[in-house]
């Protein structure tokens, strides 16, 4: 028989105290409280109330007060009055001074990066398969505690990595978000999803990095079945060039619209989607006319581009925040000078078909690009979405029920709706009035599964 150390007897200690707290709870005939969970856990099994002040349920166009919102095995079973019964020894919540939301929605995030990393890619013929799954689980376990309860992972060079992360996270061995990923790059040779930088021998290159490499259409599509095969809940191509690459330019394609279409054509198929890096107004042009489901960053679109995907409901996922925080903090973290001038040439050209696009109707996705901005940051690009005209309660949707839909998962998440998970935040204040308030989540609840609380609750 194996003998207790430490931390075991220290677990034991705290369940004997918990369960002589709610007994003494159930005789007094008080709520028990609600305590964070730790690893492991039984995911989206969670029971708890929460009495909240103020309610956005990421459906309705206007919040409402004074709600109860009681989860049941993982799932919302009610949305009532405040005032309604609690079922017995249910644990509660009062967020009487707080608004809850849906848990947010990250539609573009790479969690086998972080941003220090643009000032020496060689890091990533360093890093070992265990550094990768540790990076993967720890920005994981960050994004979850800002309150991005799941998250579409567009693309990794170290996807294996990735795919580890959403399984122990699925299976309650890790803490994070629901992962939906794409699994590889799918780009040209020497492309801006191709793991080819001068810090690099090419003897490093890690043979995982270039798994969607090709050529040809027949390639791609060779390369797209492979991907789904491995895993992939959707597919990425690397239409245009990219900011944070070296030997391309964002503003020029890369991929040719057949190369596109032998990828949209394998996934669908499949029955997934497929979305399309592109900075280009022409890869823009030639992805929708490829069929693509949205399009990452949009940052040079013009006119008729923005018009196609109004006509084609192509979603833009437009990281609009973070070429701030590049051109705060690169030449301190010496990012190189090719980065900050490419970011300074996409960043206010970016914001404007922002506008141009939420004008006309395009559906807007709301993704950080998590690795180039830090997995911490996730809510600060609310700000900048509705200085640049957006509705608060818009760029609220944008990040619940809109990228719900998108992704097909509208009757599990986006929402506080009945039968939807019990993924639900809470903040102080209301983001309605200041939408900054969106930086920092005091509650965080996955699946009827507390993962963050204030010193207060």
């Amino acid at each position: 028989m194996r003998m207790l150390g430490p931390f075991d007897q220290v677990v034991t200690m705290k369940l004997k105290l918990s369960f002589i707290a709610a007994c003494l709870c159930f005789l007094a005939g008080c709520q028990p409280g609600a305590t964070v969970t730790a690893v492991p856990y039984n995911p989206d099994g969670g029971d708890i109330a929460l009495r909240c002040g103020t309610l956005i349920d990421g459906l309705s166009d206007e919040a409402s007060t004074n709600q109860l919102v009681v989860i049941n095995n993982g799932r919302i079973a009610a949305v009532v009055a405040a005032d309604a019964k609690i079922p017995p020894g249910m644990p509660l919540l009062e967020l009487d001074d707080h608004t809850c939301l849906p848990g947010l929605i990250n539609t573009h995030v790479h969690f086998d990066s972080v941003p220090g990393d643009a000032a020496d890619y060689g890091i990533y013929a360093r890093r070992t398969r265990d550094d990768n799954n540790r990076l993967v689980l720890d920005n994981a376990a960050i994004t979850l505690e800002t309150g991005f309860t799941t998250v579409r992972h567009t693309g990794a060079w170290f996807w294996k990595s990735v795919y580890y992360g959403r399984k122990q996270i699925r299976n309650g061995a890790a803490v994070g978000p629901r992962i939906r990923t794409a699994g590889p790059y799918l780009t040209i040779p020497g492309g801006g999803g191709d793991l080819t930088f001068p810090e690099i021998p090419p003897d490093k290159i890690p043979a995982e990095a270039q798994a969607g490499v090709a050529s040809t259409p027949e390639e791609f599509r060779q390369r797209a079945e492979a991907a789904i095969a491995e895993g992939a809940d959707f597919l990425k191509v690397i239409a245009s060039g990219a900011v944070f690459s070296v030997g391309t330019d964002p503003g020029a394609p890369e991929m040719h619209q057949d190369d596109i279409e032998a990828v949209v054509d394998v996934a669908r198929k499949a029955g997934i989607k497929v979305t399309a890096h592109v900075h280009s107004a022409q890869s823009g042009k030639d992805a929708i006319r490829a069929g693509v489901d949205s399009l990452e960053h949009a940052s040079l679109l013009d006119d008729e581009a923005i018009a196609l995907a109004a006509e084609h409901s192509v979603a833009l996922s437009m990281d609009v925040y973070n070429g701030t925080y590049t051109d705060t903090i690169g030449r301190d973290m010496g990012y190189p000078e090719v980065f900050l001038q490419r970011n300074t040439d996409t960043t206010e050209a970016q914001r404007v078909v922002f506008e141009k696009a939420y004008a006309l109707g395009v559906p807007i996705l709301y993704g950080t690009d998590a690795a180039v901005l830090p997995h911490d940051m996730g809510g600060w690009q609310f700000g900048i979405m509705v200085e640049r005209g957006m509705a608060p309660m818009d760029a609220i949707k944008s990040a619940t029920s809109v990228p719900a839909d998108h992704m097909g998962l509208q009757e599990d998440i986006g929402a506080i709706e009945r039968g939807r998970f019990g993924d639900v935040i809470a903040v102080r204040g209301s983001p309605l009035d200041d939408v900054n308030v969106m930086k920092n989540v005091d509650v965080v609840i996955k699946g009827g599964l507390v993962f963050k609380l204030p010193p207060d609750l």
